[in-house]
């Protein structure tokens, strides 16, 4: 910025006027959370991991003009426009804004109560980092599909929401879920969410196949993706019937349960003593994975939830914003497992690692989600940024990780020619964090500012807005 241009943006803020002013559209609820919103912005001297894959590249400026990137080269020879806000960030880093296919908008309150805890979530999603979020079913109905319409009206500050209707069942225990009473009644439940406003499916432990067909079948046909978090179908079954996505990557898969009863659940824990058994490089897992890459199922890790279950993990980041008794209860939960030497999480968590890169390296699609559901201590945001790192832990580099949580996700939703990488033509939706993840992956955690639609939200005084009230609202 020119130094008569500076003095002159110095003088607004002097006086109370700051930068979000110049355009409208935005309530005053989330104007509190913005700290730019030029209709141009200049980002020099960035380092810039693009989404893709890419090598790192230093030392960039990227242009955003109304919303999308403009601009994107070296700063040296990257021009930038006449009466555009400069922000320098050298030592700092842009990624793009994260998409994750596999979260919330409500949370553990009690045994078998979940909260709907959306106005908070929705802020803690867009502070970590994420632009974009497929909710992974809902046991509200409409809370989904109303924040979605908030968020893009501009009422509410968080991520544009994919928003999944209510879970796809069969007869099951949980109160706040329906039970399917065949595939003409699955048929019909599609019909009316998609009719309401879903934009995804995602059926459940017990449904069967004949009702699972259905569904996907009556989705299908309005050009709408079906998940899955399975048990009484296998992934082989479920992948011939067309499902598209399957959710804890292979952790609720039953295919290698021995005399599996078609339509049945065997229990969760059976499906999982035969994956904590699996060998990664023996030809029963191979075969399943040659089949769900031939049907083009893509597979969703949802780590940060399963690390919460395995002794010797430390505590999960973003406890601290928890209401006093949601948080001390998760911490006494945290002490049981933490001294629990039988947990089957001690074999499970790593194998599942192994069998994540595994179905990567054989080409298989992989996303990410956090699922901040399970016994709680899964914090939308604080989460997001963990699944990062357990992907590196994983095997994964850093770009690549970047890459599952960015352009792969918004392939899956079809975004992929608007989002999920830094280029030209794209929603300015970026993370400039105060660090060098590609270096050090736990640079993640050190979001500063999140541009969505070339809005740039600041991620403390989001955070701020709900700590130690998360559970209430």
């Amino acid at each position: 910025m020119r130094t008569a241009q500076w003095l002159v943006f110095l003088g607004l803020v002097a006086a109370g006027v700051t930068s979000y002013a110049q355009r409208p559209g935005l309530s005053n609820g989330i104007r509190q959370f913005v700290t730019v919103d030029a209709a141009v912005v200049a980002l020099t001297h960035a380092r810039v991991i693009d989404g893709t894959g890419a090598p790192v590249r230093h030392d960039q400026t990227v242009i955003l003009r109304d919303g999308r990137i403009a601009g994107i080269g070296p700063t040296g020879s990257t021009a930038v426009p006449e009466g555009a806000q400069v922000m320098d960030l050298t030592g700092k880093t842009l990624i793009p804004g994260l998409v994750m296919l596999h979260e919330h908008l409500y949370y553990p309150t009690g045994p078998g109560v979940y909260g709907q805890l959306g106005e908070s979530f929705v802020r803690l999603y867009l502070a970590g980092g994420v632009t974009t979020m497929r909710t992974g079913g809902n046991v509200n109905g409409f809370m989904d599909i109303n924040m979605k319409r908030l968020v893009d009206a501009g009422s509410k500050a968080g991520p544009s929401i994919d928003a999944t209707a209510p879970y796809l069942n069969g007869p099951n225990t949980f109160i706040q879920m329906h039970s399917l009473t065949g595939p003409d009644d699955a048929r019909r439940q599609v019909r009316y969410w998609a009719d309401e406003g879903a934009t995804s499916f995602k059926a459940y432990m017990q449904i069967t196949r004949a009702d699972l067909g259905a569904a996907i079948e009556e989705a299908h046909a309005r050009g709408l993706k079906v998940t899955g978090h399975l048990c009484s179908v296998t992934y082989a079954e479920a992948a011939d019937l067309g499902i598209d996505n399957l959710e804890h990557a292979f952790l609720a898969s039953t295919d290698f349960v021995p005399a599996k009863e078609p339509d049945v659940c065997p229990g969760q824990g059976t499906g999982q003593r035969t994956i904590a058994d699996l060998d990664e490089n023996g030809e029963p897992f191979r075969a399943l994975v040659r089949k769900l890459i031939d049907k083009n199922v893509t597979l969703t890790t949802t780590p940060t939830v399963f690390e919460t279950f395995t002794p010797g993990r430390p505590l999960p980041p973003g406890i601290e914003v928890l209401v006093t008794p949601l948080r001390e209860q998760f911490e006494r939960a945290f002490e049981r497992t933490a001294t629990n030497e039988q947990s089957i999480y001690s074999q499970l968590f790593p194998k599942a690692m192994k069998l994540d890169l595994a179905f990567a390296r054989a080409g298989g699609t992989l996303v990410a989600g956090t699922d901040p559901t399970g016994g709680g201590g899964v914090i939308p945001g604080f989460s997001n940024q963990r699944t990062i790192e357990l992907l590196v832990e994983a095997g994964f580099t850093p770009v690549e990780a970047i890459r599952i949580v960015t352009l792969n996700g918004a392939e899956y939703l079809g975004r992929g020619r608007s989002t999920g990488s830094i280029a030209l033509g794209k929603q300015a939706d970026l993370v400039v964090i105060a660090g060098d993840p590609s270096a050090v992956v736990a640079d993640v955690r050190k979001v500063e500012l999140v541009f969505k639609q070339g809005i740039g939200f600041d991620s403390a005084r989001l955070i701020a807005s709900v700590s130690g009230r998360v559970g209430i609202w």
